[in-house]
């Protein structure tokens, strides 16, 4: 096989019911995957958010006891855009999440708990693609997040999840991974581009105090979904044809 057939970006097979989004913070899963979270709600699909902070550490004029609270609400009111009732949040602290056991313990738990088919992560590459640097909550989660997903198909890793708090052992059949460095599908998200623009945009105090040259939010998800999509109809225009937007994954199945 060429080096070109195996960066080959496929389409995703979506025959799947139930989907758990995992990120470290609000708005993490607005830069992109909202749009498929959109798609898939709209088709009948449940999807489920945790995310393990309140990102009250993330606004640099407002005190974490002020910011949590509200970044919190605007996670929910986010999901509510798209579809997603079921918000959980974890009480890791912003900016300081530590890959381990508990960190693993706490999104098997959830996992368990919401029995997904699917789990959708964040990048967890030191380097996001484009070259900046990828934050270390980010890395931390994402990769605890692939690890959580076998921990929470073995009755004999965290037991007490099963002993004390009754939750059976889950096997996820497949883990996407939105933003990663060498994504391997695709979903068509044409025609939920506006539903992740506004879903980004209920996240008003965190964008209101971003950079004033930093892309607004029609502006950067059309940078990400666009521009999947040009990678999709430059690898074959005839396929491509018709897609305007697409959100790249790196996909593992188990």
């Amino acid at each position: 096989m060429s080096e070109a057939q195996q960066d080959r970006i496929e389409p995703l097979d979506e025959d799947f019911e139930r989907v758990l989004c995992v990120v470290a913070h609000p708005d993490d899963i607005e830069y992109g995957t909202s749009a498929a979270v959109d798609r898939w709600t709209t088709a009948g699909t449940e999807v489920t958010y945790f995310l393990l902070t309140r990102g009250e550490a993330g606004i640099d004029t407002m005190h974490p006891r002020d910011a949590g609270p509200t970044r919190e609400a605007e996670e929910r009111a986010a999901g509510r855009v798209v579809g997603v009732e079921e918000v959980a949040f974890g009480t890791h602290r912003d900016g300081m999440i530590e890959y381990g056991l508990d960190l693993r313990r706490d999104i098997a738990r959830e996992i368990r708990r919401r029995r997904p088919n699917v789990v959708v992560a964040g990048p967890y590459e030191l380097m996001f693609v484009g070259g900046m640097l990828n934050q270390a909550d980010h890395r931390a989660v994402g990769l605890a997040t692939l690890d959580a997903c076998a921990d929470a198909g073995n009755r004999w890793i965290f037991p007490e999840i099963l002993d004390d708090e009754g939750l059976e052992p889950w096997h996820v059949g497949l883990i996407l991974v939105a933003g990663a460095a060498r994504p391997t599908h695709f979903v068509d998200v044409t025609g939920h581009y506006d539903a992740a623009v506004a879903s980004l945009e209920e996240h008003r105090a965190y964008n209101d105090v971003l950079p004033d040259d930093f892309p607004k939010p029609p502006q950067l998800l059309q940078l990400i979904l666009g521009g999947g999509a040009e990678r999709v109809r430059a690898q074959d225009e005839s396929a491509g044809a018709g897609i305007e937007h697409a959100l790249l994954v790196q996909a593992f199945r188990r």
